[in-house]
């Protein structure tokens, strides 16, 4: 089933009220690859009842209103996509005239700075609600001060601007259940922020044991206070961290840890992998056709690419889910009504990375899709995300024998590669492996594909700083 978007799911379902109501700058798409479809499918998993709004009219309160006030919080989110990388070119600042996550792809339903306009349209048609939890890429990426390039310039922590009272970071369902909890039992705010891991909140001072960034009114001003910042930050995204933004301070606490087992039970979650009625009424959503039919295998990713924020998101170890688990979201989605046959995409931020929890080995990963490949029903099994084509040529054991199988079987017509650019000096700077091992696959590559018509497709940076 779809969590309730209309009073009227909310009335059939007899519910008094939701526990908690999450917002979105995307529209509602019930699937694994929607991060408030997750949570919310999380959360009603363990006996929260959990509704949506998606991309809510920001110049009345008849939508935020439309569902009344949840018991326990609401959950806010820009959506899948950071809203001002959602609303703007990167290169010319032009606003961008359309959106896949929006019904009828029209750009016209996402404010800039998402977050922070919907928390504050909360507030305004509900005077002393229940707390306000931001979360999501848009969130995260922006809890400590941070440089904003459309703005040029330096802003404070996102939950000053949000006046929210948490931030959960990361992928976030196992805090933001814990939040749940521990709201429903009435605890302290000091008892939850404390206690909590994956959020962060604003106190009076830091806990005497977190590492202190140089703060806001340092940052904002001084160019090697920011870097300085920057690089405590980034080499310990998941720790206990504070900084202060005025007489107050920023308090990250250490992240949430997470397990094969857990990400068994979140991607097992029943999903509709299908638009909200509701919301699909007002227009095609071009996001679905890219993600009915796709898989996620891990999260995380070890790169360490200088211009990626996956890690700052997601982490950096690699956590993947067992094959029976993926092998049964397979077979459901062969089972769904119109499949075609097609699983389009086996993956997660860097494809090749799965079952690299502990040995950088394709092995698991070969195994897996052979496995994918005899699911009844299933004619193809693609991938479309991304590989680490250096990961490939430096698994003497088993790299070849994972690309001969991408070539025969895994590859529609391109397979994606990112080596950025092509200078080693560039590429030293970005983190990404000099170029012999480009060189290396493409010719592995070519050598394996002769005969048939795939090509590889590359992703370079232009401009990048160096």
């Amino acid at each position: 089933m779809f969590l309730p978007a209309t009073g009227a799911e909310i009335k059939a379902l007899g519910w008094e009220r939701p526990d908690v109501i999450l917002v979105s700058g995307d529209t509602y798409i019930d699937s694994p690859y929607s991060g408030i479809a997750v949570i919310g499918k999380y959360l009603m998993s363990k006996g929260f009842k959990t509704a949506v709004i998606a991309q809510p009219d920001i110049s009345s309160g008849k939508e935020i209103m439309s569902l009344g006030e949840p018991g326990l919080f609401w959950g806010v989110s820009g959506g899948s996509v950071d809203s001002m990388a959602a609303n703007f070119t990167a290169s010319l600042k032009r606003r961008r005239l359309s959106d896949d996550f929006t019904p009828g792809a029209v750009n016209d339903r996402r404010p800039d700075n998402a977050v922070i306009v919907y928390s504050n349209l909360i507030r305004q048609y509900f005077k002393n609600t229940v707390p306000i939890v931001i979360g999501g890429l848009e969130a995260s990426l922006r809890r400590v001060a941070h440089y904003d390039y459309l703005k040029d310039k330096i802003k404070r922590a996102i939950i000053f601007d949000a006046k929210a009272d948490y931030l959960v970071y990361g992928m976030g369902e196992k805090s933001a259940l814990a939040l749940a909890r521990s709201l429903k039992k009435g605890e302290t705010r000091e008892e939850t922020a404390e206690k909590i891991k994956g959020i962060c909140y604003i106190s009076g001072s830091p806990p005497e044991e977190y590492a202190v960034l140089p703060s806001f009114e340092e940052v904002k001003t001084d160019k090697d206070k920011f870097t300085e910042m920057f690089k405590m930050f980034y080499g310990a995204a998941s720790k206990g961290l504070a900084q202060k933004q005025d007489t107050r301070y920023l308090v990250q606490n250490p992240a949430e840890d997470y397990s094969q087992e857990d990400l068994d039970e979140i991607y097992g979650l029943d999903f509709e992998r299908e638009a909200h009625p509701h919301y699909l009424k007002q227009g095609e959503i071009n996001a679905v056709d890219t993600i009915r039919t796709s898989i996620t295998t891990h999260r995380g990713c070890f790169g360490g690419c200088n211009f990626c924020a996956i890690s700052a998101h997601q982490g950096k170890k690699i956590i993947s889910r067992s094959e029976g688990s993926i092998i049964t979201e397979a077979e459901k989605i062969a089972g769904k009504k119109g499949f075609g046959g097609i699983i389009s995409d086996v993956g997660g931020p860097t494809a090749n990375m799965y079952g690299m929890d502990s040995e950088k080995s394709h092995k698991r990963l070969v195994r897996l899709l052979r496995k994918l490949r005899g699911v009844k029903g299933v004619k193809k099994v693609y991938v479309g995300s991304g590989i680490r084509y250096d990961l490939v040529v430096r698994d003497l054991e088993f790299g070849r024998e994972y690309l001969k199988e991408m070539v025969e079987h895994h590859t529609s017509g391109q397979l994606k590669i990112a080596p950025e650019h092509m200078s080693e000096k560039v590429l030293k700077l970005m983190g990404k492996p000099p170029n012999k091992y480009l060189t290396e696959f493409k010719k592995e590559f070519d050598e394996l594909s002769k005969g048939r018509k795939q090509f590889l497709t590359y992703y370079f940076i232009a401009a990048h700083p160096g």
